[in-house]
């Protein structure tokens, strides 16, 4: 499997790290196209000290946990509009954006994208692939509501950074890992199961609790 992640400037670099870390460990992603805004470098450093510069894969590579001469992830930059994500003809399974930002999602959304990641967001739509916008504001105004409604009549899924509770998560890390699991669910892609909902199994624990 080969994918498109996108990272824009929005607050919550977590995410897309973990969405990285997990991507590479499944042993299903074969490659990652990788697009980090300017904003996104520095909002990494700033949330994660991450110091990360543009395709810098090496640095990448070990912020996610992987050998830092690793091939698996190709660092693309956000103006080179000739990289293969750009172009429909180029095979992949799909993309997602984490986190999204609003002004990518409004550009996203109107069709009119300057940069890699608009581009390669329009041709996942046009293309029929699965495209996953995690967004990550609050409280939305009423564009951003439909530019997420215009998305979603488009194909797109959008998925609010909003992790749930039910699994008991004691770390930031476990907090996030909930919604990422979600996010790799997408796609198919294998990973850890320890924050599924376990139906009446779960409720029977709790109440011999």
């Amino acid at each position: 499997m080969e994918l498109t992640v996108a990272v824009t400037g929005a607050s919550g670099s977590i995410y897309a790290h973990r969405t990285l870390h997990y991507m590479a460990a499944s042993g299903a992603v074969e490659r990652i196209n990788l697009i980090m805004s300017q904003s996104a470098l520095v909002v990494a450093r700033v949330e994660m000290g991450a110091k990360i510069g543009p395709g810098d894969v090496r640095a990448v590579n070990e912020w996610v946990g992987l050998p830092a001469d690793s091939r698996l992830i190709q660092f693309h930059r956000l103006d080179n509009m000739a990289a293969k994500p750009s172009s429909g003809s180029h095979p992949q399974a799909g993309m997602c954006v984490v986190p999204c930002s609003m002004g990518t999602l409004g550009a996203i959304a109107s069709g009119a994208g300057t940069n890699l990641i608009h581009r390669a967001a329009d041709v996942t739509l046009k293309e029929g692939r699965r495209l996953v916008l995690v967004v990550r504001e609050t409280p939305y105004n009423s564009l951003h509501l439909e530019n997420m409604l215009r998305l979603a009549h488009a194909g797109a899924r959008v998925m609010p950074a909003s992790p749930g509770f039910y699994h008991r998560p004691q770390t930031i890390e476990q907090l996030v890992d909930h919604l990422v699991f979600r996010l790799l669910d997408q796609f198919g892609i294998p990973h850890p199961t320890g924050t599924r909902w376990k139906g009446e199994e779960e409720l029977r624990v709790l109440s011999d609790e």
